[in-house]
């Protein structure tokens, strides 16, 4: 642990909290991908299968807990609740995510650090969140106008693995032996895909503007 990687974890938390509070205030999911939820509550299923067999510490636990059952309970009020799967437009949510799947399914049977059941689906869940995030930024670029609470949410999300990112130099400069290159080299592709997204959610704060996306 150090501080790079516990502000990750705090800004992640947050960008959950944050459209938690969305869905929760709003009874609405009105610009928000289902196919990216839906992929996060496969990378947090698929990453953490040692949850009640590898006892890391109290804090592991609890985060390991409440990123699987909030990525569940957010993909169950989407599908299932009654006001707020009204309000999901998949007509403009036609990201085929499956592809996604299938391809990093494969990269991880082909790219993983040992070849073991657990290596190959955590890395996997790697993989696919490095990319889990483009259903949500199509969506929004479709869309054009991203309201406050969900540009709030993929700010805090994108924030999380630029941390993440600075937590993985720090080690790489403090630990004799660095071996999480795959998570390393995912996140910098993870982040450059949110690039475009910063820019603009920039401009929106210093012009203090709605954000807007181009088409």
């Amino acid at each position: 642990m150090n501080i790079f990687r516990f502000a990750g974890d705090m800004t992640h938390l947050i960008s959950v909290l944050v459209l938690l509070l969305k869905i929760y205030a709003t009874k609405s999911c009105s610009g928000i991908s289902l196919k990216t939820q839906e992929l996060y509550a496969l990378v947090f299923l698929s990453r953490y299968l040692d949850l009640f067999t590898n006892y890391i510490s109290l804090y592991n636990t609890l985060m390991k807990l409440v990123f699987i059952g909030s990525s569940l309970a957010i993909v169950w009020c989407m599908r299932m609740h009654h006001a707020v799967k009204r309000s999901y437009d998949k007509e403009v949510d036609t990201f085929r995510h499956y592809y996604l799947v299938l391809a990093c399914f494969v990269l991880a049977t082909l790219v993983n650090e040992q070849f073991t059941l657990r290596e190959v689906c955590w890395a996997f869940s790697i993989y696919l969140e490095a990319v889990a995030i483009l259903p949500q930024l199509v969506l929004l670029q479709r869309s054009g106008n991203v309201d406050n609470l969900t540009g709030q949410y993929v700010f805090f999300l994108g924030a999380y693995r630029a941390f993440y990112i600075l937590n993985w130099i720090y080690r790489y400069f403090t630990e004799q032996y660095f071996t999480r290159w795959i998570a390393c080299i995912a996140g910098i592709v993870q982040t450059a895909l949110y690039a475009d997204f910063f820019y603009y959610y920039f401009i929106s704060w210093k012009n203090n503007a709605k954000l807007q996306l181009p088409a």
